[in-house]
């Protein structure tokens, strides 16, 4: 009779810690899901900044929309 209450007090304690465990993992994800948006979101900032500079460089040029274009798209032999 006393090792099967041992083992129901162990069952008891074994299920509280998985319930602990499984917490943590919700906070976890909810915390990772969190800081990958904030990455995402500063990453978009980034790259709005970087085309609005773009933008503003070619604006700024004495190059043709054409001289431009030629220049930055990869010719026949850099394709591969």
């Amino acid at each position: 009779r006393m090792r099967n209450m041992a083992r129901t007090v162990g069952m008891d304690a074994l299920e509280q810690k998985i319930e602990k465990a499984q917490l943590d993992v919700v906070k976890a994800k909810a915390k990772y899901d969190a800081a990958l948006a904030t990455l995402k979101d500063l990453m978009d900032k980034r790259d709005g900044l970087k085309r609005d500079e773009l933008i503003a460089a070619i604006m700024k040029s004495d190059k043709s929309y054409d001289q431009i274009l030629q220049f930055i798209q990869p010719t026949d032999q850099e394709k591969g």
